[in-house]
């Protein structure tokens, strides 16, 4: 089985050690030659290029990495996909190879293209409604005459690609579901839901040292007795930060010992801006980033998870990796409702709390349910996250897709 996988994103990214190289990993273990192309951020490729290159070596994958061009805007990106056409043309003509595994729109030009014109499987990997996001992010700004035509480029291939692809993977069920009522005549059975998978083996409480938690909060100046909320990941389009910080001064009035834990890449003068902006004291709070391998450690230093996500159109199709990180490490979630499955899961497996909106009423609502009802089955949580996000499950779901596109049972 021979497999080449296209991804815009980097594998030096976040997500690409978090989420792309565990499920290719698993996959290359089952039997796939696979191969990678992706577009590397030239600072986070000299950071990080060693550590992928060991990871990509041990686990019997090939990786061809492109450098990712920033400007001009548009025409940088039309470059870019000159540049991976080119190269997976190459690559698939050398090495016979069977199916293309595209992540995301951009790739899935290559996919496309290349099904009719070589031959390849196509499974179209959508990540979200990408070009919605972009809209309702504010990146593609409708009244731009440039942007809108982009915007319905893309929106007449999402139909395209999801009528002539072989597979489609989904993120969520809610996005699954939104999907047929488009009336394009799909067979329900090609849409997989295959929602970001957390590693449920490396995420997992008893495999951190005992001393980790009160080793991290002293490293941090965290008393042992404080109440840690924490959040992880960038802080910036989606994530809803002002919210964040008007639910925790609520909650942070009523138990003054308690903390703010934020694990992020970002630029820490964003967050203390938007503190100040909510009335939060700077002092309450902890800015940090985490390498990926200390995490686990990380997370067991708090007591309950927190964030907030921008609920609009697009995110019907999204799946927050840091959830299910959360719920592997027995963590209690506090978040909002109507992105993806997200509010599903929380109340399935009894992992937290879902406010229904970001008003004071609300919040105020939440967190006497928190205290009323603290979730004390912790192992329950971690079992939601090895059901609903396990990357075993994970991989073997990718690989009954690997095979239902070649035509195998």
């Amino acid at each position: 089985m021979n497999v080449l996988f296209l991804s815009y994103d980097g594998l030096t990214d976040p997500l690409g050690q978090s989420q792309i190289l565990p499920y290719l990993s698993g996959l290359s273990a089952k039997g796939a030659k696979i191969q990678i192309i992706s577009f590397e951020k030239p600072e986070r490729f000299e950071k990080h290029q060693s550590i992928i290159k060991k990871i990509i070596a041990d686990n019997n994958l090939v990786w061809h990495p492109l450098q990712y061009t920033k400007r001009p805007p548009v025409l940088s990106t039309m470059y870019d996909i000159w540049k991976m056409k080119t190269l997976a043309q190459q690559i698939i003509t050398e090495n016979n190879i069977q199916i293309l595994h595209c992540r995301s729109y951009l790739s899935a030009i290559i996919g496309n293209w290349a099904k009719k014109k070589l031959g390849t499987k196509f499974i179209f990997d959508m990540r979200g409604f990408y070009a919605d996001e972009r809209v309702e992010g504010k990146i593609w700004r409708l009244e731009n005459p440039v942007y809108k035509s982009i915007y319905n480029f893309f929106k007449r291939k999402e139909k395209q690609w999801l009528k002539e692809c072989d597979q489609i993977i989904s993120l969520t069920f809610a996005g699954k579901k939104e999907m047929l009522t488009w009336n394009l005549q799909i067979d329900e059975s090609k849409i997989n839901v295959i929602p970001c998978c957390v590693d449920i083996d490396f995420f997992d409480r008893k495999k951190v040292e005992n001393s980790a938690r009160q080793q991290i909060r002293t490293e941090l100046n965290i008393a042992a007795n404080d109440i840690v909320f924490i959040y992880t990941g960038g802080i910036g389009t989606w994530y809803c930060l002002d919210e964040m910080m008007q639910f925790f001064k609520v909650y942070q009035s009523k138990f003054t010992n308690s903390k703010f834990l934020i694990l992020t890449t970002e630029n820490p003068s964003v967050i203390f801006a938007a503190a100040a902006k909510n009335k939060v004291a700077k002092e309450l709070l902890r800015v940090t980033e985490s390498p990926r391998n200390r995490m686990p450690a990380y997370l067991t230093a708090a007591d309950i998870a927190l964030f907030f996500i921008l609920p609009s159109y697009s995110k019907t199709a999204s799946s927050p990796t840091k959830q299910g990180e959360m719920m592997a490490m027995q963590l209690p979630i506090v978040c909002n409702d109507n992105v993806g499955d997200t509010g599903f899961v929380i109340r399935k497996y009894n992992a937290g709390w879902v406010v229904e909106n970001f008003s004071e009423v609300e919040f105020e609502k939440t967190i006497t349910a928190i205290v009323a009802n603290p979730i004390s089955e912790l192992e329950t949580i971690r079992h939601g996250a090895d059901e609903f996000y396990g990357l075993k499950n994970g991989v073997e779901n990718y690989w009954n897709v690997y095979k239902k596109s070649l035509g195998q049972k």
